[in-house]
């Protein structure tokens, strides 16, 4: 099945991810992401500003980036939502079936949670 991002998303390693603060201002912050089925999965922490950011307000931007979070390609709106815990093991297989480092427990903490972005 072809995936429905925008073509300057597919085959990226990183994305810029903007969340906005309760004045409007955004924040990017360069975040790991997977996709399935046109939807990004990402993960952080539920004691990171960019989760309590997203719980105020679900509205976001995503951009192709470096591991820097520079931003090198065209942004794009979308909603994110944090996802259920039962659906927390298939976002995560996701990543670590993208990026190696997912699959070592060190990375793994009692404060994670994974992120859904729809564009």
């Amino acid at each position: 099945m072809p995936s429905a991002l925008p073509a300057e998303l597919q085959h990226q390693k990183y994305l810029s991810l903007g969340t906005f603060r309760k004045n409007g201002l955004a924040v990017q912050t360069p975040v790991w992401f997977a996709e399935q089925d046109g939807k990004i999965y990402a993960m952080t922490r539920n004691d990171s500003g960019k989760f309590k950011r997203i719980r105020n307000n679900p509205t976001v931007r995503v951009a192709p980036s470096t591991i820097r979070g520079r931003i090198i390609g065209p942004e794009f709106p979308g909603q994110a939502r944090v996802l259920p815990a039962e659906d927390w093991p298939r976002a995560r297989k996701l990543l670590a079936a993208k990026y190696w480092l997912m699959r070592m427990p060190f990375l793994w903490s009692n404060k994670n949670v994974f992120l859904e972005i729809t564009l």
